[in-house]
């Protein structure tokens, strides 16, 4: 998934997050050009998982 389809594909992939994720908030699924570690970060912090594993759950999604 390059930056400009993660880029236009976001609000439906935070969505899909937060059905299968119910404690996550939209600070928790805030995505700015640029910051894309950042919010893989937060998700793996609030998730308690792996880079790779967000990454994929997110390319899941």
């Amino acid at each position: 998934m390059d930056k400009l389809e993660f880029k236009g594909t976001w609000n439906e992939v935070k969505g899909k997050a937060k059905q299968a994720y119910a404690d996550l908030t939209d600070d928790d699924l805030t995505y700015e050009e640029g910051q894309a570690d950042e919010t893989v970060g937060k998700l793996q912090q609030k998730l308690g998982k792996t880079r790779d594993e967000v990454v994929d759950w997110i390319k899941s999604l």
